[in-house]
């Protein structure tokens, strides 16, 4: 379903895009390079205008001073995202674990495979509007997008490299890189150059201009159907999303950034024995949960294991909900396929266990209400998705 989502708008979309770049702004002079020296191409010049002005329906993007947006930084940040070179296999990228035709996440299975056909042990959260996070990673280690872009390198499990230098090393010694850094940042490849034409890249992933954009924040009566606007009053009444999943009248991120217990961390940490499955509305709800066949993956404690606080435990970062139809796993280990399997595991109120948040609960919704928050949850997918992949698909993304 999202595949042929993908694809029934890509024409449409295109020629969009085409038309609006037309009307992007030219970029200053310190801008003016990319890839190889080259002028910037139309969809770097977009990147940038996508950074001073975001779609509708999102708030300004926080930039750190030490780390303005360029076309430079931008193409560069592409290319090492996209690079299976600098994996140790040389097989994997940050590419490989958050596909831009596939919700910049994976769509397949409950976890990514990693290196060596390692299973992760949670589910590779989107890359949209991560500009926006205060915090990375599900648990919430990393402060800042900077320090985020560097860790998969070295995690065992992912890009699997022996150390940062080793990278590093790599990229000197391959001539397509050659003068790349010293164009963006006017020195060599480094941690640190790295980490921000990585990170800069990724702030330009900036996916909104949604049906409810175009219905909340356009003026657009007709843009949300009738359906949708009743799961929008359940959204912000009776079923209580919006208490952790924020909007304003301004703008929308759909989160909180905090870390919430919702109990589905808590299930495969349990023993299963005879009389111990987990039954919704006289179905096993555990045969949506823990696939008994499967290998199993090491334990997760969320968010207690960064904090060693109790009370963290099985707690993980709120994400957001724009583009939710696209991203497809859902939860943080991949639980649910559908977004008819959460709604339905919120409505009857989560697995119910001491620690779960408070804010899960019975909320005795109908299957018409149920359906009605599916449609809207549907109506939270950009209208530039196509945009961005097209942007991540160019030819200075795919060659070395």
């Amino acid at each position: 379903m999202i595949h042929r989502l993908f694809k029934t708008r890509r024409l449409a979309v295109a020629a969009l895009l085409a038309v609006a770049l037309l009307t992007v702004p030219s970029l200053a002079a310190n801008e003016a390079t990319t890839l190889n020296g080259d002028a910037p191409t139309q969809l770097e010049q977009a990147a940038l205008a996508r950074i001073a002005g975001p779609p509708l329906g999102l708030p300004d993007v926080p930039v750190p001073d030490d780390n303005p947006p360029t076309a430079a930084k931008i193409s560069l940040g592409r290319k090492l995202f996209f690079d299976e070179r600098l994996s140790h296999s040389g097989k994997l990228s940050c590419g490989s674990c958050h596909l831009p035709h596939e919700g910049f996440t994976l769509n397949k299975g409950h976890t990514p495979v990693g290196h060596d056909g390692m299973v992760l042990r949670r589910n590779a959260p989107t890359l949209l509007n991560v500009a926006y996070q205060r915090s990375f990673f599900l648990d919430g280690r990393q402060s800042s997008l900077e320090k985020q872009a560097l860790e998969p390198f070295t995690v065992a499990d992912e890009l699997a490299n022996p150390s940062l230098d080793v990278v590093i090393d790599r990229i000197r010694q391959l001539p397509d890189y050659a003068g790349l850094f010293e164009a963006a940042f006017g020195e060599g490849p480094g941690p640190r150059t790295v980490a921000h034409a990585i990170s800069t890249y990724e702030r330009t992933l900036l996916a909104a201009d949604s049906a409810f954009d175009r219905w909340r924040y356009g003026g657009q009566e007709n843009a949300l159907d009738a359906i949708a606007k009743q799961g929008f009053d359940l959204f912000t009444g009776k079923a209580g999303c919006v208490n952790c999943h924020a909007l304003d009248d301004r703008d929308a991120l759909f989160t909180d950034h905090l870390f919430h217990d919702d109990g589905i961390g808590w299930i495969p940490a349990r023993d299963i024995g005879a009389g111990q499955l987990i039954t919704r509305r006289g179905m096993p709800l555990y045969t949506a949960v823990h696939d008994p066949d499967a290998v199993a993956t090491p334990s997760d404690m969320g968010r207690m294991e960064i904090t060693k606080e109790f009370i963290d435990m099985f707690r993980y970062r709120t994400p957001s909900l724009r583009n939710v139809e696209l991203t497809a796993p859902y939860m943080h280990n991949g639980t649910f396929e559908t977004l008819e399997d959460v709604v339905a595991y919120y409505g009857d109120g989560g697995f119910r266990h001491f620690g779960i948040d408070p804010l899960v609960r019975d909320l005795r919704l109908n299957e018409a209400e149920e359906a009605a928050l599916v449609a809207f949850l549907k109506s939270l997918t950009a209208g530039n998705i196509e945009a961005l992949i097209v942007e991540a698909q160019s030819k200075a993304a795919t060659e070395p």
